[in-house]
C-alpha cells in the first residue's frame, strides 16, 4: 500500500507505516480528495488542534500558578518572606526531575524547521509535545521568567509536523504545515492571527511559498484564534491605552528608541548564548558546572530568579501585570526601570539556559516595555522643554515592545503587525515602523546572521548548525570536491560545449587555454544567456563559431584543496554561487576539481550517517570517516 499522490504534491508516494496514523492515509487514497479539499481539512484540523492546546496550555499555567504561588504560599509565607524563592527552585527542582526521567523535552521550532529544510530526511523527528507542554507549564507557573508565546508556537509545530507524519506529505508540504501550526500558535496564543500568519511567512516559510498555498496558513490561524478566544476569551493580550500623537517632530525620538532597542535586543540574545555556555561549564570561571548533574542545573536557575525575586518580583513569572502596569501610565521610578531592565534581560538569560521551558517573546516585550519608559523619561529629564511635543511614556513603552521583540526574533513584520493588532489604533504604525525597521537594520549590521552555520540552510544541510558546522570545518575541500570535473578548451565552440554539458548531464565545466591553465567556468547559464539572443540565421552562424573563451566567466573565486569546506562554503554563499573550481594555493592555474553544493551536501550527509553508526559497528568519528572514496562524486 502506498500514500496518497496529489496533482500538487500534497501528498507524496511512500509506503504506508502500519501505525494509527494509516487509517487516516488509508481513509484519504480511498475518499481521493482534491488538493484543495485536503487543505481545507488539514487547516481545520491543525488550528482547532492547536487552538484547544494553547487553551489547555493556559489552563495549566493558571492551575499550577494557583497551587504553588497561591496554596503553596498560602501555607509557608507565615515562615518569612525568604519563602517565595522556594517556589520558583521547587518548580526548578521539578523539571529537573523531568529532565532526569526524559533528557529530550522534544525539538525546538529551530530545530523543526531546520529538519523540514533538510533534503532526503530518511528519520522523522520524535515529537514530545505533551511533556514539553507540561513542562513549559512548571516552569512558568512556578515563576522563570520567561513566555508562554514559545511553547505556544512549538505547540502549534507540533500539531503541524504530526500532521505531515500521519499523511507522510512531501518536504514541501511538511514545511508548509508546520508554517500553518506556527501561525496557529502565535494567533492563539496572543489573539492576534494577522501577526501569527506573517511570523509564519517569515520566520518559517521565509521566501520559499507558494501564493496558493497562503490558505492553509490563514485557514489555521483564524481557526486557532477562534478557539482561543472561546477558551480564553476575545480580550487582547493587553489592555493597551490610547496612542496620542502630539507632534510629526516626534518621528526622530522614535528612531533613537530603535537604536537603544537594537542594543538591548544584542545584549538579550547574547546573555542567553552566554547563559547556556556558562550552565555546560564552557566559561572558564563557571566551568565547575560541568561537574553537577545536568538535571540540577534547573532547579539552580529557579533558585537565581526566586532570591532576585525576594527584591523585585516585578521579574518573577510571566510578567504581563507589569507590563501592562507601564502601558497603563503607572508610577515607575526611572531607577526601577533600569533596574527590572537588567534584572529581567539576565534573569531570563539564566532561566533558559539552566534548561527551564518557556519563550522570548514575553521577555523581549519586557524589556522593550522598559527601555521605553525609560527612554522617555529620560528625554523629559534632558530636555523639559520637549514634553510639550512628546507622547508619555507608555507610547514609547509600546513601540519599544515591537522595537526589542524585532530585532531578538530578526521578525519585523511579525512585530509591526502584532502591536497593531494589539493595539488597533493605525497612529501607531509610523513610529513603529521607524523604530522597528532601524533596530532590525541596527542589529543585522552589528550581528549579522550570514555566517558560516546560516550558509548552511542555503543547501538544506542544517539540522544542527552547531554539529554539521563542526563536520564541515574537519572535511578538507580535497575530500569533498569532484576530481573529474568537466573541463573543455577555450577554443570550443559555443554550439560544441552546450552539446558536451546536455550530453554529459552537467551544470557548468572548467574552461583552460592552450597551455591547460585554467581560465574560467562555463555553465549552462552562460550558454542560455547567448543563445536567447540569437535574433536571425547569421547571427546564429556566427555563434556557432564563437569560442567559449570569450564568454565564459573568467573572474572567478577558488577554493583551495587544502582548505576546509566551510571556509568554501562561505565564500559561495557571499557570492550566491553554487560551485567554486579548485586549486593549489601555489598554483591558482592548474584546476584539480570543482566543488560545487551537491558534493558538500553528500560528503555532510556521509560524516553524519557514519557517526550515527558508530554505536553499532566499528567506524571512526565523522571528522576521520570521509575519504576519497566517499566524497568523490562522478559527474
Amino acid at each position: 500500500m502506498t500514500a496518497l499522490t496529489s496533482s500538487d504534491g500534497l501528498l507524496s508516494k511512500q509506503p504506508a507505516i502500519a501505525s494509527p496514523s494509516s487509517s487516516l492515509t488509508r481513509l484519504l487514497n480511498r475518499l481521493q480528495p482534491t488538493p484543495e479539499t485536503v487543505v481545507m481539512i488539514l487547516a481545520v484540523l491543525i488550528g482547532g488542534s492547536t487552538g484547544m492546546g494553547v487553551v489547555t496550555f493556559h489552563y495549566l499555567i493558571d492551575l499550577i500558578h494557583s497551587l504553588m504561588l497561591e496554596g503553596l504560599m498560602g501555607f509557608i509565607s507565615p515562615w518569612g518572606a525568604w519563602t517565595l524563592a522556594c517556589v520558583p527552585t521547587l518548580g526548578g527542582a521539578i523539571i529537573g526531575l523531568m529532565r532526569w526521567r526524559w533528557p529530550d523535552f522534544g525539538p525546538g521550532i529551530s530545530s523543526m524547521i531546520a529538519a523540514v529544510q533538510e533534503p532526503k530526511r530518511s528519520v522523522p523527528l520524535v515529537l514530545k509535545p505533551v511533556t514539553k507542554m507540561v513542562a513549559a507549564s512548571v516552569s512558568l507557573g512556578t515563576g522563570a521568567s520567561l513566555g508562554p508565546e514559545g511553547p505556544s508556537v512549538e505547540i502549534g509545530a507540533n500539531f503541524g509536523m504530526l500532521v505531515s507524519q500521519a499523511l507522510q506529505v512531501s518536504q514541501e508540504r511538511q514545511r508548509l504545515l508546520l508554517g500553518a501550526g506556527a501561525a496557529a500558535g502565535i494567533a492563539a496564543g496572543f489573539n492576534a492571527p494577522i501577526a501569527g500568519v506573517f511570523f509564519a511567512l517569515e520566520v518559517v516559510l521565509g521566501t520559499s511559498f507558494a501564493t496558493s498555498a497562503v490558505s492553509v496558513v490563514l485557514l489555521a490561524a483564524v481557526v486557532a484564534a477562534l478557539i482561543a478566544q472561546i477558551g480564553l476569551g476575545a480580550q487582547p493580550a493587553f489592555a493597551l491605552p490610547d496612542y496620542l500623537v502630539l507632534s510629526p517632530l516626534e518621528l526622530p525620538l522614535y528612531m533613537g528608541l530603535g537604536l537603544l532597542a537594537s542594543l538591548v535586543s544584542i545584549a538579550y540574545t547574547q546573555a542567553v548564548k552566554l547563559a547556556q555556555r556558562c550552565f555546560q561549564g564552557e566559561v572558564p570561571l563557571f566551568a565547575w558546572f560541568s561537574r553537577i548533574p545536568r538535571w540540577l542545573h534547573p532547579m539552580i536557575g529557579g533558585a537565581c530568579v526566586g532570591w532576585v525575586a525576594l527584591q523585585w518580583p516585578q521579574i518573577l513569572g510571566i510578567g504581563y501585570e507589569t507590563i501592562e502596569a507601564m502601558l497603563q501610565d503607572v508610577e515607575f521610578s526611572l531607577q526601577l526601570l533600569l533596574i527590572l531592565l537588567v534584572l529581567k534581560l539576565v534573569m531570563s538569560a539564566i532561566s533558559l539556559g539552566s534548561g527551564l521551558v518557556g519563550g522570548t517573546f514575553a521577555p523581549t516585550m519586557f524589556l522593550g516595555a522598559s527601555l521605553g519608559s525609560a527612554y522617555a523619561k529620560i528625554l523629559v529629564l534632558a530636555i523639559p522643554t520637549i514634553q510639550s511635543v512628546m507622547a508619555s511614556p507608555p507610547a514609547y513603552a509600546m513601540v519599544g515592545m515591537a522595537a526589542v521583540l524585532a530585532g531578538s526574533a530578526r521578525a519585523p513584520l511579525t512585530a509591526i503587525l502584532l502591536l497593531f493588532e494589539l493595539t488597533r489604533d493605525y497612529r501607531i504604525v509610523l513610529p513603529l515602523m521607524a523604530a522597528v525597521g532601524l533596530s532590525v537594520w541596527l542589529v543585522d549590521c552589528l550581528k549579522p546572521v550570514k555566517t558560516s552555520s546560516s550558509n548552511l540552510q542555503e543547501i538544506g544541510l542544517n539540522i544542527e548548525k552547531d554539529y554539521k558546522q563542526e563536520i564541515l570545518q574537519n572535511i578538507l575541500v580535497s575530500e569533498a570536491m569532484n576530481k573529474s570535473p568537466l573541463i573543455l578548451s577555450g577554443t570550443t565552440t559555443l554550439i560544441e560545449a552546450g552539446l558536451t554539458l546536455t550530453d554529459n548531464n552537467c551544470h557548468s565545466s572548467l574552461v583552460i587555454n592552450e597551455a591547460g591553465r585554467l581560465i574560467g567556468i562555463l555553465t549552462l547559464r552562460d550558454v542560455d544567456r547567448v543563445l536567447s539572443r540569437v535574433k536571425s540565421d547569421a547571427l546564429m552562424s556566427y555563434l556557432a563559431q564563437q569560442e567559449i573563451a570569450d564568454i565564459c566567466t573568467t573572474e572567478i573565486l577558488l577554493a583551495y584543496e587544502d582548505e576546509p569546506v566551510a571556509d568554501a562554503l562561505d565564500r559561495m554563499a557571499a557570492r550566491g554561487l553554487h560551485q567554486l573550481p579548485v586549486v593549489e594555493r601555489d598554483n591558482p592555474y592548474e584546476a584539480l576539481g570543482l566543488l560545487n553544493e551537491e558534493d558538500i551536501s553528500l560528503v555532510s550527509q556521509l560524516a553524519m550517517t557514519r557517526d550515527a553508526l558508530r554505536g553499532y559497528c566499528s567506524l571512526p568519528a565523522a571528522s576521520e570517516a570521509v575519504g576519497e572514496e566517499e566524497a568523490k562524486v562522478s559527474v
